[in-house]
């Protein structure tokens, strides 16, 4: 360093040394070029004087020059920055120099009486490049100021003693692999802290030092490129470069400073995946279960990230249907996995081609080919002790409900898909069986009746057929089995409720009671000439069920001779309009109802024909002709019970039984007698049932029950006011008092017990003793039972 800076200062003095050598004479005539300060005149004459190079000086004059000092410079002895002298000074001493301000007296020394300033320290540019001073001259006796005080600068001249220096360094950047020459990479930046205006000390030039030949850089902005095109990161992935800014404009002497670039290659999809091997060999046994992991490939990519992430799929094999194939996001290969079961019977061995294709694709690298590869995958099928195998995943049987006991119901088979073929044992899983109605043969899987079967009971049971393996107890399957009950025709039909019909006793032509709610009155049937109106009706609360009413009616087509007679038509219950009013304003008396329907009935079979129910009925032989009471089918397979006459007399018969034959349409045939009770009851004049009971006979014709039973309390009430009555009068007439010869004393007996005290009190009614007439004690509550009697009576 001393060198150099010897070397800097040489270099600087040695022009001014030769200047100051060829111009002498201008050195008090311009002063404006040196490094000192001369005080001659007024500051105005000075800049008239300059302007005319005269050498005249006023009078109490100071003439000031910047002062300059080089940095960094050191000697022997305090180097001169200048001088400072005034005309007052004519040389005697009498006057003093003053220095004050930046630096004065620990940076600058003055001489009190020639005015020479001295720097007595090394000056760094770079800490302070300029200090302001102010100068004065005194008298030296009095220190009496003899011109004001004047201010100056001593600038302190730039060496180049600062060598550039980068701040941010060392330095990061990275550039995409594959790219082309010149592509910018990034820029660095260093500074000089020598002054940029003075010379060339601050001016910079960059270079590499090392990192070529790969990279350069602009010797002024220092933007850095690449130098070679098409870098591939697979090959080198980082590189190291040394950059250096010398200043002096790279001259030589010029200061200089070094930093580091690392550069990283950034990758891109420039290569395709590639299989480790193109042939895979994996093994699997039979019995794997769905969705297991067979085994994996890899495809390497020598990419990194996103651009080595690949995406597997089969794309040929005898085992696509069988297999799949995921890929992992995390280890970037791929998973086979079992989509469906395998069996070593039927095939041992599957060969299936994968592909692995990235997902990324860059298009600027689409001509280096396809970004994918294939390999080969052979998985072979272990084999493995299976469980049996049924022939059907279901089995459905039917048995007839008649059954023989130990009959073959059905059979199950099941098989040993191994190649061993072990044999095979059946049973029942009792827990669906529970009432053991079935039995399994365990060889041959024939399934037997043990129970008498009930369709009408249970129609479907559900049992769970077991097939074990004899050589491997643990190898087991099972099997549904739902055997359906047909129905034979076992049950004979019957009534399908408790049916109980009623009849008017002594009713009006036309009039009928319907199971005791249901009322129809028919007065009479209406004939509209030239019309087809249906059969109308006066009076009908409801009608029950579908039954047919047969009625017959003449036909009045256009006048009819008298002598022609009656034509009849059957009229069905639907033909009667419900809201149909019959007037007998509007039409003619025509007919009367010759047969009533009392009750419809309908039968019910237990059994479940294929074909649905159809009954027949009849009545027994003996009842075919009987005068009352006739039958007739329905078209709903009903039937209903006409009445052959009207005016049914309870004294005479109470109950009709009418015995029914119902018949089902079986093979064979079953058929049961139920009967039909009809019962004739006494109505009112509107139909309207009153009694059904035989004592209803002796009561007065046009009174009603509850009138008569008033009618009887009364009576039983006077007939009680009279006993009462009597009975009261003869316990008046006789005296209540002791005759005389009775002797009280005779009825006093003595006890030697205890009384009871309030004991004996309660025991019986004192009230008794205090009233002796004990018939008024004893009226009112015979009284109010009487009443309370005749209240419910009536």
């Amino acid at each position: 360093m001393p060198e150099r800076l010897a070397e800097m200062l040489l270099d600087l003095w040695t022009p001014l040394i030769i200047l100051w050598i060829t111009l002498p004479p201008c050195i008090y005539t311009a002063p404006m070029n040196q490094s000192q300060v001369v005080m001659s005149g007024s500051p105005l004459e000075l800049s008239r004087l300059s302007e005319q190079r005269i050498l005249n000086r006023s009078k109490r004059g100071w003439v000031w020059n910047q002062m300059f000092v080089l940095e960094e410079f050191s000697g022997p002895e305090p180097i001169l920055v200048g001088r400072l002298h005034t005309d007052l000074d004519p040389g005697s001493k009498k006057i003093k120099y003053i220095l004050s301000g930046d630096g004065a007296g620990t940076i600058f020394q003055i001489n009190d009486i020639t005015g020479d300033i001295h720097a007595i320290k090394r000056l760094d540019r770079e800490e302070k490049a300029e200090y302001t001073l102010t100068a004065q001259a005194v008298d030296w006796e009095t220190n009496k100021p003899l011109e004001p005080p004047s201010e100056f600068i001593i600038k302190v001249q730039d060496i180049n003693d600062n060598a550039p220096e980068f701040l941010n360094g060392p330095y990061h950047a990275t550039v995409p692999e594959m790219s082309i020459l010149g592509t910018s990479v990034t820029n660095v930046t260093a500074t000089d802290a020598d002054d940029p205006v003075y010379g060339n000390s601050a001016k910079l030039v960059y270079s590499i030092l090392e990192g070529q030949p790969y990279f350069s850089i602009e010797p002024e902005t220092a933007i850095i490129k690449t130098a070679l095109p098409n870098m591939d990161r697979e090959a080198k992935e980082e590189y190291l470069v040394v950059i250096q800014a010398k200043d002096m404009g790279g001259h030589s002497g010029g200061l200089s400073g070094t930093t580091t670039l690392t550069v990283t290659l950034t990758d891109v999809n420039d290569n395709p995946p590639k299989f480790a091997q193109s042939l895979y060999h994996f093994s699997v046994p039979e019995d794997v279960v769905l969705g297991t992991a067979i085994g994996r490939v890899k495809a390497n990519d020598q990419d990194i990230g996103e651009n080595a992430q690949s995406s597997y799929d089969i794309i040929d094999g005898d085992g696509t249907a069988l297999f799949e194939i995921t890929s992992d996001a995390q280890a970037q290969d791929g998973i086979i996995r079992l989509r469906k079961p395998l069996d070593f019977e039927t095939k041992k061995s599957y060969t299936l081609k994968v592909e692995a294709a990235n997902v990324h694709i860059d298009p600027r690298f689409s001509g280096r080919g396809p970004f994918k590869d294939t390999a080969t995958v052979k998985i072979v099928v272990e084999d493995a002790d299976e469980p049996p195998v049924f022939s059907s995943p279901t089995y459905l049987l039917e048995v007839h409900e008649n059954a023989a006991l130990n009959s073959v119901i059905g059979q199950v088979t099941a098989r040993d898909p191994d190649i061993t073929s072990s044999p095979i044992r059946f049973s029942i899983d009792r827990h669906t069986d529970l009432e053991r109605q079935f039995n399994i043969n365990a060889d041959d899987g024939k399934i037997t009746l043990a129970t008498p079967l009930d369709r009408e009971l249970s129609v479907w049971h559900n049992i769970t057929i077991i097939a074990t393996e004899i050589r491997n107890h643990s190898q087991i399957s099972r099997v549904p089995v739902a055997i359906k009950v047909l129905d034979v025709n076992d049950n004979a039909p019957e009534f399908a409720s408790e049916y109980e019909a009623f009849l008017c006793e002594n009713g009006k032509p036309g009039q009928s009671f319907l199971s005791g709610k249901h009322v129809i009155k028919l007065e009479m049937i209406e004939l509209q000439e030239h019309t087809s109106n249906p059969l109308g009706r006066k009076e009908a609360e409801e009608l029950k069920g579908n039954e047919a009413i047969l009625l017959k009616r003449p036909l009045n087509i256009g006048p009819v001779p008298p002598e022609t007679g009656n034509i009849y038509q059957e009229l069905k219950r639907s033909q009667l309009g419900i809201n149909q009013v019959l007037s007998e304003e509007n039409g003619n008396l025509a007919g009367r109802v010759e047969e009533q329907v009392i009750q419809t009935v309908s039968a019910m079979d237990k059994d479940d024909p294929k074909n649905g129910h159809y009954f027949l009925y009849s009545l027994l032989p003996e009842m075919v002709n009987n005068p009352n009471f006739t039958i007739k089918k329905n078209e709903d397979n009903s039937l209903s019970i006409l009445a052959k006459h009207n005016g049914f007399n309870r004294q005479k018969q109470e109950v009709y039984l009418l015995p029914i034959i119902i018949s089902d349409s079986g093979n064979p045939p079953l058929s049961s007698t139920s009967t039909l009770t009809i019962r004739v009851c006494g109505c009112s004049s509107d139909g309207v049932v009153q009694s059904c009971n035989v004592e209803a006979y002796v009561l007065p014709i046009g009174l009603s029950m509850g009138a008569l039973i008033a009618i009887l309390a009364c009576i039983i009430l006077l007939l009680v006011i009279v006993v009462l009555f009597v009975t009261l009068r003869r316990h008046k007439n006789e005296p209540l008092i002791i005759k005389d010869d009775e002797d009280v004393r005779e009825n006093i007996i003595r006890y030697d017990d205890e009384g009871g005290g309030e004991e004996d009190t309660e025991a019986f009614d004192i009230a008794t003793l205090q009233n002796p007439d004990g018939i008024n004690g004893f009226l009112p509550p015979l009284l109010s039972l009487i009443f309370m009697v005749m209240h419910r009576m009536s």
